[in-house]
């Protein structure tokens, strides 16, 4: 529940930042340089003057923009190779699996900018590189998923009564595979906002003018010293934003998985 309000309330900043930022998150303003955290700019402003709040509050429309973008493609790939790898087994099993290996035989992030630092600076293809490396976690969780499910009585049922593979894989599998994946879903969007951060810092994400957590770190890095406020609020708010959504993800993993309870009860 903790979590589910901290993302509730990062959602509501970045619907309504255009509303609710004090001052222009792009625009210049020399002549406040470098102010500290006050009454008009609750946590400074940067090298140009920006308002640093102003830019977090519109950081957090970007991250969340390009962390669920990703989940979602990510998800897609995943679900529809783990059901095809997990209903038909055999050599296109095998075909699946062993793709889904050489993916993981790499480092995601060192892949990820492998990929960005190829296609060249930019959001898109951010999301681009993270989505080629990040789907293999859904793929290898709804393939064991659907391995278990389809040895059930329904299914059987289903066969017998002459149902296609597609009737049978979206109609009867998909639906009672869907919990792990929700959850994974969840915790992914954590790490899609960390690693897209991370590029970011790298200069391979957001350009400027664009607000972004990643890139605010990388400006404020340089003026540790003088200005710490400048590394230190972005840094939060990617902690905040992260822990956030794990926490929901392992809330919904303890409340949708009756086991556990069981378990303890017992």
């Amino acid at each position: 529940m903790v979590g589910l309000a901290m993302i509730t309330f990062l959602l509501f900043l970045a619907v309504f930042a255009p509303w609710i930022v004090p001052h222009d998150p792009v625009e210049p303003n020399f002549g406040k340089r470098f102010l500290s955290p006050c009454k008009e700019y609750p946590m400074g402003t940067d090298d140009l003057g920006r308002c640093v709040l102003s830019r977090i509050i519109y950081g957090a429309r970007v991250s969340l923009q390009v962390s669920m973008t990703v989940v979602g493609i990510i998800a897609v790939i995943g679900v529809t190779l783990g059901l095809i790898s997990g209903y038909f087994g055999g050599a296109l099993d095998e075909l699946i699996m062993r793709f889904v290996d050489i993916v993981l035989a790499f480092p995601g992030i060192i892949l990820a900018m492998a990929v960005a630092g190829t296609l060249g600076p930019g959001l898109f293809n951010v999301m681009l590189a993270l989505a080629l490396v990040s789907w293999t976690g859904f793929a290898r969780v709804v393939r064991s998923s659907v391995m278990a499910v389809k040895e059930k009585e329904f299914v059987e049922s289903a066969k017998s009564l002459g149902c296609s593979d597609l009737y049978i894989m979206t109609r009867h599998i998909l639906p009672n595979v869907i919990t792990p994946v929700l959850v994974l879903a969840t915790l992914d969007i954590g790490f899609i906002i960390l690693a897209a951060s991370s590029l970011s810092f790298l200069g391979l994400g957001a350009q400027p003018p664009i607000p972004d957590w990643g890139s605010m770190l990388n400006n404020g890095r340089t003026f540790m010293r003088t200005a710490p406020f400048l590394t230190i609020f972005p840094g939060i708010a990617i902690t905040t934003a992260v822990m956030a959504f794990n926490f929901l993800g392992d809330g919904l993993r303890d409340a949708l998985d009756p086991r556990p309870q069981k378990e303890l009860k017992k």
